[in-house]
């Protein structure tokens, strides 16, 4: 049972399970360790198990800014090809994290020349139609600052100690913003929860039946059968960190306060069964290791990539 349980799993994350995808075997070249190295907090959050959590957190928080969704709904094929999308994403979160820093900085190049295709009109908060651009700096920011803050936050419910904490995270991460073309991303904690509230507090960001449809998919998302009751815990998991604010706008319920420690205790439960099945490293990781030993910076050497993950 184990072994069709994790190719499907193994095919959600990266699209197909029956090889290695070329771009994962590509982060064995470079020559050189990568913005970030394995003693890094982007390593470790971006390696571990939580990030299963960390993916929903993000996707619903980013859909409640109207200009992001706006691309999303507009531009994407989200609703075809939604692993396929979330491949791709993937995709760049481990170049830029294990990947040499000119696979990074052209993984990151790749996705703004797709962006700069993704071009409309939104409503904004304020009920104000506005023009939208992907690469926009207003829209690129609300996608790092979720995108920081769903990771931090699931990592640091269900995940090991951070390397540096929160702050060392943050910090780290700033370098993909940078990379997408944010000014002046947050570099601790404290400037990520400033900035979130912010945006909030301004009223840029907004419910509705839009948003509702999208949270409506994120929920059923269509996983092969096997793989449902396991996601279903996840997505609970992951609107059980929101703030109450954000959950409103998202019309989601609050979780009520006995449920949330049984919930804490089964997502741990299907994010270590998750690493049972996956293996403790994934796949990118062990090319980093690979390009790493080749260059000298790591004294043991690094198993087949055929035995771990995505």
């Amino acid at each position: 049972m184990l072994g069709p349980v994790r190719s499907r799993l193994i095919e959600t994350l990266a699209g197909r399970s029956d090889e290695v995808p070329a771009w994962v075997l590509r982060l064995e070249q470079g020559e050189d360790e990568g913005f970030f190295t394995p003693q890094s907090a982007a390593w470790a959050v971006h390696g571990g198990m939580p990030t299963l959590v960390a993916g929903v957190r993000a996707l619903l928080l980013q859909a409640l800014h109207p200009g992001a969704l706006a691309g999303v709904r507009d531009h994407s094929r989200f609703r075809e090809d939604p692993l396929g999308r979330l491949a791709n994403t993937i995709q760049w979160i481990h170049t830029v994290t294990f990947g040499s820093r000119d696979q990074a900085i052209a993984s990151s190049e790749m996705v703004r020349s797709l962006h700069r295709r993704v071009v409309g009109a939104y409503v904004d908060g304020h009920g104000v139609e506005r023009p939208y651009a992907a690469n926009d700096p207003d829209l690129a920011r609300w996608v790092h600052l979720a995108f920081t803050d769903a990771f931090l936050t699931a990592h640091e419910g269900w995940g090991a100690p951070i390397p540096g904490g929160a702050d060392g995270y943050v910090a780290e991460w700033a370098i993909a913003g940078e990379l997408m073309g944010v000014d002046d991303p947050p570099r601790s904690a404290a400037e990520l929860r400033a900035a979130i509230d912010a945006v909030t507090d301004a009223g840029d960001l907004r419910g509705g039946p839009e948003v509702d449809e999208v949270v409506r998919f994120i929920r059923r998302a269509p996983l092969r059968r096997m793989l449902r009751p396991s996601y279903r815990i996840v997505f609970r998991a992951a609107v059980s960190t929101l703030e109450p604010r954000h959950r409103l706008l998202l019309g989601l319920p609050p979780t009520a306060p006995e449920r949330i420690l049984p919930l804490h205790a089964a997502t741990g439960a299907v994010l270590r069964g998750a690493g049972v099945l996956l293996g403790p490293r994934t796949q990118a990781e062990l090319a980093a290791r690979r390009r790493l030993e080749r260059l000298g910076a790591l004294p043991h050497p690094t198993s087949s990539l055929n035995e771990e993950t995505p």
